[in-house]
């Protein structure tokens, strides 16, 4: 295998949270009393940082974007952590890494601590070496400080490392730190915006990226 070590992306990687990031941060909005658009206008909030999201989709200044954050995460952190789907194949797919000796780290710009409970939730913790996120505080949101924190803290040679994600802002981020990077277009970002953000190469299911993974 070309790969010994394997960053994965979580949202819209390895699971579809649509249901609970859309209500969180309708629920959001709606504190601050703002009228929520329809759901699929929020599916845009699946991937980057909260904050960027807030400013950026829903035009919040950046001085109330904390607070966004706070309310989204009051319902975050109850309901919305479990209003999700792991994708078909995506067990499978760690399981055969993790027999084949393959290192696996979740990096995600999703805090820590509500990453660690979703791969609970779900019985896919166990295949994981490490798991990496932000912390509460709004420390380490950028993919690009989540991969390199992985990388130096775990001593992987970036040479033997991709990243796998289904966002620019995950393709970046690797290459910005010298490896290689997989899209999965199953997930929330297209073909051309995987492309054109320098993804190597990319994979429309769990069951093709296992394929490419594998070679």
């Amino acid at each position: 295998m070309k790969y010994q070590n394997i960053l994965f992306d979580l949202d819209g990687t390895l699971t579809d949270p649509a249901e609970g990031i859309t209500n969180a941060v309708a629920h959001a909005l709606r504190r601050m009393g703002m009228t929520p658009p329809p759901r699929e206008e929020l599916l845009c909030f699946i991937g980057p940082p909260l904050t960027y999201g807030f400013t950026e989709y829903a035009g919040i200044p950046e001085a109330d974007a904390e607070h966004a954050v706070e309310l989204y995460r009051e319902h975050f952190a109850t309901k919305g952590l479990f209003e999700n789907e792991l994708y078909d194949g995506v067990p499978e797919l760690l399981r055969s890494l993790k027999t084949a000796g393959i290192g696996i780290y979740l990096a995600t710009s999703k805090p820590t601590v509500f990453s660690e409970r979703i791969l609970e939730h779900f019985g896919i913790a166990g295949y994981f070496d490490a798991v990496v996120g932000s912390e509460l505080d709004g420390h380490r949101v950028d993919k690009t400080e989540v991969i390199r924190y992985v990388l130096d803290t775990y001593d992987i040679p970036r040479s033997t490392a991709v990243m796998v994600g289904d966002r620019k802002f995950d393709i970046a981020g690797a290459l910005a730190e010298g490896i290689d990077a997989v899209g999965v277009t199953y997930g929330y970002g297209t073909a051309d915006e995987l492309k054109e953000a320098g993804a190597a190469v990319i994979a429309t299911s769990p069951s093709e990226l296992a394929e490419i993974l594998f070679q």
